[in-house]
């Protein structure tokens, strides 16, 4: 399970460090003193929790997660408890976490986030085809059964894995082509996902795992046909 730290005081920074480093399993990718600092990363790498402090420079903690798009798992960190309420009003908060905290209430905060990933990390997964994408004059390797969904802003196609996110210039028209289409289904005219990873269906709302897809209407019919519903 990865994670990342956004935290402006080295102290506090220090304590997470070193409580992560006793959980097996759990991988730290990056450590931020600023919410903004963090932005562009989570923006390209797929994170599972992020370890938030509320009160940070430039933006609040709260008002940052409320404009990324589909956001990991978030457990707060903060010496305010006054912000419980307002973070437990975003459903991608986990955990209240009130400093000064113990390494066991620590841990209970983490095997939460793990429960609520649990539908998406015990999907099994054997390594079948893979492509490449020319991303920055990087190709990156993707596994095409590791695909969560795709999404199509304007002339920009964003693939989502279970590890990471890659934006360029491509069409969903061309992905279909690419894709099995046994295993992958349009539920939007901007969305493609992978139907292995679906934890649940409410309303015109598509889960996978914390991920939350649009269902358009034309769309919906074929989407219950190919689930069996």
């Amino acid at each position: 399970m990865t994670c990342v730290i956004i935290e402006d005081e080295i102290p506090a920074q220090n304590i997470l460090k070193k409580f992560i480093a006793k959980i097996p399993g759990l991988e730290l990718c990056g450590t931020f003193k600023a919410a903004i600092e963090a932005n562009s990363f989570l923006n390209t790498k797929r994170i599972d929790v992020v370890f938030l402090d509320v009160n940070l420079p430039d933006i609040s903690g709260l008002d940052f997660i409320k404009t990324v798009k589909n956001p990991p798992a978030i457990i707060v960190t903060t010496a305010y408890p006054q912000y419980a309420v307002e973070s437990f009003e975003l459903d991608t908060i986990v955990d209240y976490l009130v400093k000064p905290f113990s390494f066991d209430r620590f841990l209970k905060a983490v095997n939460k986030v793990k429960e609520r990933l649990e539908p998406i990390k015990n999907v099994p997964q054997d390594n079948g085809e893979t492509i490449f994408l020319n991303v920055d004059k990087t190709l990156h390797k993707i596994v095409l059964n590791d695909i969560l969904y795709i999404e199509s802003q304007r002339n920009y196609i964003t693939v989502v894995t279970t590890s990471q996110k890659l934006s360029y210039i491509d069409t969903l028209k061309n992905w279909r082509t690419k894709l099995p289409e046994d295993q992958f289904i349009q539920v939007h005219k901007s969305f493609i996902v992978n139907h292995v990873f679906v934890t649940k269906i409410s309303g015109n709302i598509i889960y996978l795992g914390r991920d939350k897809i649009p269902i358009g209407r034309t769309f919906r019919q074929e989407l219950m046909h190919r689930l069996g519903v």
